[in-house]
Order: C-alpha cells, then sequence, then structure tokens
C-alpha cells in the first residue's frame, strides 16, 4: 500500500504546485493590466531591454516586453529594446545589432558600478537593473516608478522627409549635466534565426531601437535622424527622454507616433 500512498502524495504535491503556478500567472496577467492603463496622473517608466537574437536566456525577455507592449494604453510607459552586438561572433549576426547599443550597455555598467555586462538586461528609468527575464522583480519595478506622484514630460514633434526626419522638441529642462536622447523605435519584427544559439526559432521582437541619437541640452532644439528604409510611419515611433550624464538617472520622457504626421518632400 506504500508505493499508493506516495503516488497520492505525488499527486497532491503535484496539484498544489500547479494551482500556485496558475495563481502567480494570474497575478503577474493583473500587474501588466494595471500597469497598461491610462493614467497621466502618476509617474513614469522608461524600460530599456538589452538584448540579443543570438542569446540563448534571451527570448523569455523578449516575451515579457512583448506581454508589457501588447495592449498598452498607458502612455507613461515607454518600452525599448536594444539589440547589442557582444553576440554576433557566436554564428549569428543580429540584424537589429549595433555598436553604440553595447556602448549604451556599458554606459550603464559605469553609471550602476556593474562588473560586467549580459544579456538579457532590463535597466528602468535609468537607476535600477534587473535580469530581463525575471518577470515578478521587473512588474514590481516598472509598478513602483508609475506609482510615483508625478510624470515629467516634454514635447516631441517630427517632420519625415524624403531622406531624414527632422525632430524638435521643446518644454525641456535645460541644464549642463543633462543630455537629450532620441530613439528612433521600430515597433515589432520577426526573424527566423538560423545559426547559433537560437537557431530554428522564429524571434518575434517589440519596441526594437534602430537609430539612437542624443545631444546636450543647448539653445538648439533640433535632431536629425537618417530615414531607415524600411521605414513607414504606422509600425515606428519617437521615443524621447532626458537623461543625467553624470549617474544615469532619467527625469522626462516622452513619445511621438508617426500616423499624425505630413510627410514632406
Amino acid at each position: 500500500m506504500k508505493p499508493f500512498k506516495e503516488i497520492f502524495l505525488l499527486i497532491g504535491l503535484a496539484s498544489i504546485f500547479a494551482i500556485v503556478v496558475g495563481f502567480q500567472n494570474i497575478k503577474k496577467q493583473n500587474t501588466i493590466k494595471n500597469l497598461q492603463k491610462n493614467d497621466e496622473r502618476k509617474g513614469f517608466a522608461v524600460v530599456e531591454l538589452f538584448t540579443s537574437e543570438g542569446c540563448w536566456s534571451c527570448p523569455p525577455a523578449d516575451e515579457l516586453i512583448e506581454k508589457l507592449q501588447k495592449g498598452n494604453n498607458n502612455k507613461q510607459l515607454y518600452i525599448m529594446a536594444f539589440h547589442v552586438d557582444y553576440w554576433d561572433h557566436q554564428g549569428w549576426k543580429d540584424r537589429f545589432s549595433k555598436p553604440e547599443f553595447t556602448l549604451r550597455q556599458q554606459q550603464y555598467a559605469s553609471w550602476l558600478n556593474l562588473n560586467t555586462i549580459y544579456t538579457p538586461q532590463i535597466v528602468v528609468n535609468g537607476t535600477t537593473e534587473l535580469i530581463g527575464s525575471d518577470e515578478s522583480a521587473v512588474l514590481s519595478s516598472i509598478s513602483s516608478e508609475l506609482k510615483k506622484t508625478s510624470s515629467d514630460t516634454f514635447v516631441l514633434h517630427a517632420e519625415v522627409k524624403s531622406k531624414n526626419i527632422q525632430v524638435t522638441y521643446s518644454d525641456v529642462r535645460s541644464h549642463k549635466e543633462y543630455q537629450i536622447i532620441i530613439a528612433l523605435v521600430q515597433k515589432s519584427a520577426l526573424s527566423k534565426v538560423k545559426a547559433g544559439e537560437n537557431a530554428g526559432k522564429n524571434l518575434s521582437h517589440v519596441q526594437i531601437v534602430r537609430e539612437l541619437y542624443q545631444q546636450e541640452l543647448v539653445s538648439e532644439n533640433n535632431i536629425s535622424i537618417d530615414l531607415p528604409n524600411d521605414f513607414n510611419k504606422e509600425d515606428w515611433e519617437l521615443i524621447g527622454f532626458v537623461q543625467n550624464k553624470s549617474n544615469g538617472k532619467i527625469t522626462q520622457a516622452t513619445r511621438f507616433e508617426f500616423d499624425n504626421n505630413v510627410y514632406a518632400n
């Protein structure tokens, strides 16, 4: 009879485990829905994911920000995915990777006193870094930032021309310790990976940073961005933010949707 008791015990434990996991998943889903609600009275969260198609542990982090982005109505939640290039020598060249994105991650390592850089990594508002696939920790950090009492934004405008995008900004608190950063973001893409650690996988991406520009906060308030060949106004947006050059803290953020923009010649 003992084997039967052990079997029943195992079945009972498995059932309890399934219930607990199910409850945790429901709780996370509800948390995401709450984060996606539009509430302009609260704070903002700039979420930067450092990822790569060549990294086997990155897809769960990509999936997490996709869950956050899908159905997101919160104007104060800004999500960006930076594809770093240091995985490109492992057999698969990530078509979205750029060395400047790796440099940005290295800058965060300096600001946050980290010994190394890694993927997947998420940084929230320039001050908190987390393992990108740690869903509970990431959601908690974002929630904490969104609950802050004030949201600070500025005005961003862009005009699309034949070869570039002319960006202007206003209502930015000018200070020599800060810089403005503008990211040109592709909202979604699919990649079929044929080599490397993710060989054979079809990877889904969201909020892919394609171009990144930064400049000092001076009297000049315009930036020219090169226009990618695959750009279209429906599937791209601009995210702009102001960042402290000494410690990385992000103090203002906004976005510009191209849907309402008039193309110029």
